[in-house]
């Protein structure tokens, strides 16, 4: 298994550009089954759950090659109508496929999706959408069977909890569904959006996507076409993470400002110094920063999940004392034990999470258990004293593209062995 060596005490300098969002590709991915021809997606993202997709689509019967970060999806191949365990338990979106098999071909058979163990995400919102469509799911011994013999039908379906995954599948379902689909507290994340953008490229009738209600007309045919994937916010918050706990100044191209709404201003507080414009964001920190006050995650437009992990790793040296209170995931601090081996000085109750910053943290062997959690653990260990090993980049590897090198074209000294 890999490691990552990060030497601490490194400062961050230069500019450089951001990945394609891995949240906005793996939807699309599992979309293009339903767009007949030949797919070009840019600015995909080169990641290990973006080739679990890949090779779902490929066992599906498509064709899949990819030229740096383009990829083409020929779909004119699809035979079968099954995925196998071995394929599901490599990403947590590989239930995307359900709606799409289903709009595609009307019989589907699967299993449980995989994924990070960072608490409960029940795919229930997904399955309650697809039947108020008209899809008949059956589920035993962890395998999903689904049928809908008689095509799937327009509903109107209320979300109880605005879910991204339960949004997507709908929204791919229902794009081909027989008449219109009104979802009531649909998520809003950008990759929502990015996914509407495409599906409507391919001639679906998706209005509303980014709002909390979304009218999908449906449609008897999608063609394929070109999309380019938006920029990866997550990924963006991580570098910025990375140089405020090592008080840097940096710049990121290729972003969109909008995006990261929740997130500057949590690092002005902390006494960072952030501009953004004309799609590149520049970055200052102060030597040390200041504690950040209480931050929630929660929905888009809120203060994101993802980014919690990485930010709390800067918090952990800041001056002063931060509070944490995940609202997504119950189980997301699961890198504070580990930040603890650091010196960090951290106590956890339940969703809360209160950090007291500490003058420094100390190299030590570490362990990722879930791809945020990694993140943080290589912020902490750039600002470390003495060498921090990292084990676990596989879980890395599933949403940061070669994050070693970026940081390494930044000034860091960052070795994967």
């Amino acid at each position: 298994m890999s490691k990552l060596i990060v030497a601490g005490r490194q400062k961050l300098s230069g500019a450089t550009e951001i990945q394609g969002a891995k949240n906005s590709a793996l939807p699309i991915l599992a979309a293009s089954l339903l767009a007949k021809g030949e797919n070009v997606l840019y600015n995909c993202p080169v990641l290990s759950d973006v080739e679990a997709s890949c090779r779902v689509l490929r066992y599906l019967g498509c064709t899949v090659s990819r030229t740096a970060h383009t990829l083409v999806i020929k779909t004119d191949g699809v035979t079968r109508g099954e995925i196998p365990e071995e394929l599901m338990r490599k990403t947590r979106s590989s239930i995307l496929f359900l709606g799409a098999m289903l709009a595609a071909g009307g019989s589907v058979r699967l299993s449980l999706p995989g994924g990070c163990e960072i608490g409960r995400r029940p795919i229930d919102w997904h399955l309650k959408g697809l039947r108020e469509l008209g899809a008949l799911i059956t589920e035993r011994h962890g395998r999903l069977e689904c049928q809908a013999p008689y095509g799937l039908t327009g509903a109107r379906i209320s979300l109880s909890f605005p879910s991204v995954g339960a949004t997507e599948n709908i929204m791919i379902a229902a794009s081909k569904a027989n008449g219109t689909t009104t979802i009531i507290n649909a998520a809003r994340e950008p990759e929502i959006t990015d996914l509407a953008d495409y599906l409507n490229k391919c001639g679906a009738k998706i209005d509303g996507a980014g709002e909390g209600i979304v009218v999908i007309e449906g449609v008897k045919e999608l063609r394929a076409c070109s999309h380019t994937v938006i920029p990866d916010r997550i990924a963006a918050a991580t570098l910025m993470s990375c140089a405020a706990v090592t008080g840097s100044r940096i710049c990121i191209k290729n972003i969109i400002g909008s995006h990261l709404g929740a997130v500057i201003p949590v690092f002005e507080e902390a006494g960072c110094q952030i501009e953004c414009r004309d799609g590149e964001l520049c970055f200052a920190a102060p030597k040390r920063l200041k504690a950040f006050k209480t931050v929630r995650t929660m929905p888009y437009p809120g203060f994101p999940t993802d980014a919690q992990a990485p930010l709390l790793a800067a918090a952990c040296t800041a001056k002063g004392t931060a509070v944490f209170v995940e609202n997504i995931f119950e189980n997301r601090y699961r890198h504070v034990s580990e930040l603890a081996r650091m010196g960090a000085n951290i106590k956890t109750e339940g969703r809360v999470c209160v950090v007291e910053g500490v003058p420094a943290l100390y190299g030590a062997r570490v362990e990722a258990t879930d791809l945020r959690g990694a993140a943080a653990l290589v912020a902490a260990g750039l600002c470390a004293e003495s060498v921090t090993t990292i084990g676990g980049v596989q879980y890395l590897e599933r949403g940061y593209e070669s994050l070693e090198q970026t940081l390494c074209s930044l000034g860091a000294n960052v070795k994967k062995i």
